[in-house]
Parts: C-alpha cells; sequence; structure tokens
C-alpha cells in the first residue's frame, strides 16, 4: 500500500462499544473486533482493516509475507472474536482436492455411497500456506469461492452463509512454492501483504512474550467473540443502502482501463476487479460512518483490490517495476473527480 492508503485504513472509525459484545449495532460490533484482533497481533492495522472489509462485501482474502510475521495468528484472532464456526486446511504438496471439498465414501452397511463434507463448509476457512499445494488442489476452491457451492457427482451442495477463505502465502520466491492461477487469484476480494515490524512493533511483540502472552492460547490473552453472523448480515443491508455518484463509478472504470493500456502490464484490471473495488470502496465508506462513497476511499482500497489481478511484462519485470508501482503510477495519472 502508499503511505496515504495505509494511514487512511489505520484510522480507527466509528467508537468501541463500553462492553464489547453487547451491542446490537454492527458498526460498533465491528470496530470491537478491530479491537480484540489487537489484543493478540502487534501492528498489521491494514491487514485487520482489510479483513474487516472482505467480511463486510462477502468477499475473500489472500495473506503474503515471510514467516513470522503472524498470517495464521492474525486469521486465527478472527476467528476466535467472530461467533462463527471456523475450519483450517494445511496446504501441502500431496493434499488432494477431495480433502478440501469432502467426496462420495462407500457405506458397506447400506451398500451405498454418502457424501462426507470437506473442511469447506464452514463459514471461516483458514487456508494455510495455500501455495505449497499444487493446482489442482488449488483449484478445487474455485467453484466455493465464486459460486458458494461444492459440486460433487454432479450436486451442488451451497455452503454455509457467511463463507471466506482467508488464505495465507510465502512469498512465491521461496522454494517449495507453487504461484496461484491467474483465475484463482482473481477470486480474492484483496490481497494484504503483511510487512517486517518496525523496531517499536517488535519491541512491543517481545514485551509481550516476556509478561507471558501465549499464541497458542489466545483466550488467556483475554480475546473473546464480539460479532457475530447477525453484525455481519445487518452491515451488509446498510452497505447496500449506500450512495454512489456516477462520477465515482466513472473513475473506478477508468482506473481500471487505464491499467489495461499499461505498456508495462500484460494482463490488466477485468471487470471483476472493478465491481471489487466498489464493493470494498463501500464497505470502508461505510465503516467510516458515512453513507456515501468518495474518490478517496477508492483509492484507499485500489492496491490491496487491484494489486494481484495485473500480470507484469517480462521485461518490466526485469526493469524492477513492480505490480504496486504501476498501480500508484495509474492513481497518480488518473484524475480524480471532486
Amino acid at each position: 500500500m502508499t503511505e496515504q492508503a495505509t494511514a487512511q485504513l489505520r484510522i480507527t472509525p466509528g467508537t468501541a462499544p463500553a462492553t464489547p459484545g453487547t451491542t446490537s449495532d454492527p458498526r460498533q460490533a465491528l470496530t470491537a473486533l478491530r479491537a480484540e484482533i489487537a489484543k493478540a497481533v502487534v501492528g498489521q492495522d491494514a491487514a485487520v482493516t482489510g479483513l474487516v472489509v472482505a467480511l463486510l462485501c462477502g468477499g475473500h482474502v489472500l495473506l503474503e509475507g515471510v514467516p513470522g510475521v503472524a498470517k495464521t495468528l492474525l486469521i486465527r484472532t478472527l476467528s476466535t472474536a467472530l461467533s462463527l464456526e471456523t475450519k483450517r486446511i494445511q496446504f501441502t504438496p500431496d493434499l488432494m482436492p477431495g480433502d478440501v471439498t469432502g467426496s462420495l465414501v462407500y457405506d458397506a452397511r447400506t451398500a451405498e455411497f454418502s457424501f462426507q463434507p470437506g473442511p469447506v463448509f464452514t463459514n471461516l476457512l483458514l487456508a494455510d500456506e495455500i501455495n505449497r499445494t499444487p493446482p489442482k488442489t488449488q483449484a478445487a476452491l474455485l467453484e466455493a469461492m465464486e459460486e458458494r457451492q461444492v459440486t460433487v457427482d454432479g450436486e451442488p451442495r451451497p455452503l454455509p452463509v457467511p463463507f471466506l477463505v482467508a488464505a495465507t502465502q510465502n512469498p512465491v520466491e521461496h522454494e517449495g512454492t507453487y504461484p496461484l492461477p491467474e483465475a484463482q487469484l482473481d477470486r480474492f476480494l484483496l490481497k494484504l501483504i503483511l510487512p517486517l515490524p518496525d523496531r517499536d512493533q517488535e519491541f512491543q511483540v517481545l514485551a509481550r512474550h516476556a509478561a507471558g502472552f501465549d499464541p497458542r492460547d489466545l483466550g488467556a490473552a483475554g480475546v473473546r467473540p464480539v460479532a457475530g453472523p447477525e453484525h455481519i448480515a445487518a452491515a451488509r443491508e446498510q452497505i447496500a443502502g449506500l450512495t454512489v455518484s456516477p462520477e465515482v463509478l466513472a473513475y473506478i472504470v477508468d482506473l481500471c482501463r487505464a491499467t489495461r493500456q499499461s505498456p508495462s502490464l500484460s494482463i490488466g484490471v477485468s471487470p471483476r476487479g472493478a465491481t471489487a473495488l466498489l464493493g470494498a470502496s463501500r464497505a470502508w465508506a461505510w465503516l467510516a460512518g458515512r453513507d456515501y462513497v468518495t474518490p478517496d476511499d477508492v483509492k484507499a482500497l485500489a492496491l490491496p483490490t487491484l494489486r494481484h489481478r495485473v500480470a507484469l511484462r517480462a521485461e518490466a519485470e526485469m526493469e524492477g517495476v513492480t505490480a504496486d508501482s504501476v498501480i500508484q503510477a495509474v492513481l497518480a495519472q488518473t484524475p480524480a473527480p471532486r
């Protein structure tokens, strides 16, 4: 993210309730959710905000960072602070598609096949180190992420509501990883980069551990459920009523079309990317307490929403160009409505 976008995402909209978990107001409950996550995770404010935005949009999140920057801890803490069913899949090179979606199992007692649901049938799915499994198994999530169902033996089976895939991955340059296919990357609402902490944040991490913090026991850290499906459903209903002016819609279209014309990119942002940017901007505007979307909302969410939906030309990569730098250039060159 740009420094400006990160700063915007670190704003804490609304006011948390005095007693978390007792409010019926969805904005207060989701603000309290951010505060609960902070009890276990130091920093990474932009990633926390991104996860809340994805919950509000019904989208999915890809978290990328080197080992040890709290990717898995962040998702586990989110799970603890939400009253949602959560399951985890540890992606490995030998994982099969049926291990994700479920499969038909023969029952010798009845002489019939019955469907045994896989871990994908849950509200919050932690897909840990998703790029350590081959593309064949990664593709098992395509239908689930887009259509919210799994088809086995020709029969579609709907997934629970809400449904969110929170996937973690190490940078693709690391040994033993498989780059995610473009079709799957495009199904993630946001790609969030978790950087290494600065000195003060790293000091806070060590101070917590020195005081007895155990990342395997989040209950002891005081993390408790503060929001649930009813808050998410109410928030989504309110977000659907937000006003988006034709000028802001045109701005989103112009940004996405500009990526398709960039000489540094072989693939620009698809129409699905444009709708994702619209949804993420509306969610952030709602979190900020407004009933309308501004160009600044679009700018704040542009990098995490679009960075994984573009592909660099080989010559651009050799020159050190990155997807983030291209999107930043597009933001700088595309006039924003007043």
